[in-house]
């Protein structure tokens, strides 16, 4: 079994706590994963591209700003961003996208720091990383979401973390991006999610943690790391009726065709 782990973060750059994690995670027949680069705050890009530059071989980056932050980035930050996403070691733009969820950032400033960075990836040719969460009081973040996608003519990306219903499904992968699943598959009470796991084609569907958040049972409550993608790839397989080697071998095939790397 290959699998990939196509969204990670480390809370941690030391060596000796990364290079644990990925022993762990090629023991359990992780390939490759992908981590994502997140902006901080004014003038600080977090740990990711240095974790990924000291593991070129098994991590890819990706770099963005997450809606949590959007109020806080600068104009001189979504100019690091486009230089730096032009690298061609930042193999996407992202995460980036609306969180009703939360609301750390106001709803407009979203909305408008999710079209850059849409416009950006446009610009450079990469795939796009999107955050959506929905709101506990309604059901407007998927809705916009697809909107703006579908206004800044973005085909090429991924929704990470899917959560959403098979109408939500239906039309991300209508406009072309894939979904990618993390631990909250395995969770009760997501039988919507899982409809929706059952309805979307298994070659655009990929699988990932989201470590260090949203282990999946049965691991849920502790520390998530790459390694326990593998227990959201046996749930996909369980909801799909095929074997999880087949799904690792069709979700590893989608995540290195879409970011762009070997395995």
């Amino acid at each position: 079994m290959r699998l990939v782990d196509s969204h990670c973060h480390f809370d941690r750059a030391d060596s000796e706590y990364v290079n644990a994690a990925l022993e762990r995670a090629r023991a359990a027949g992780l390939v490759h994963a992908v981590i994502v680069g997140q902006f901080q705050g004014p003038g600080d890009w977090g740990i990711a591209l240095e974790v990924a530059a000291a593991h070129p071989e098994f991590l890819t980056a990706t770099l963005g700003i997450h809606p949590h932050e959007a109020a806080r980035a600068t104009q001189a930050d979504f100019e690091h961003l486009e230089r730096t996403c032009a690298r061609p070691e930042i193999h996407a733009v992202g995460e980036a996208g609306l969180d009703y969820y939360y609301e750390h950032s106001a709803r407009d400033v979203q909305r408008e720091v999710f079209r850059r960075q849409c416009a950006l990836a446009k610009r450079l040719g990469k795939p796009l990383v999107v955050h959506v969460r929905e709101s506990t009081k309604g059901g407007d973040a998927h809705p916009e979401c697809e909107a703006i996608l579908k206004e800044e003519g973005m085909s090429r990306g991924v929704i990470h973390c899917f959560t959403g219903d098979t109408e939500a499904a239906r039309r991300y992968l209508d406009l072309g991006f894939l979904l990618s699943l993390s631990g909250v598959v395995t969770y009760k009470k997501t039988e919507a999610l899982q409809d929706a796991v059952r309805f979307a084609p298994l070659d655009r569907l990929m699988v990932e943690t989201d470590s260090p958040y949203l282990a999946p049972i049965p691991y849920r409550g502790k520390k998530n790391e790459p390694s326990y993608v593998v227990e959201t790839a046996k749930k996909v397989a369980e909801l799909k009726g095929v074997t999880v080697e087949r799904v690792a071998e069709v979700t590893t095939a989608n995540a290195a065709a879409l970011f762009g790397f070997t395995v």
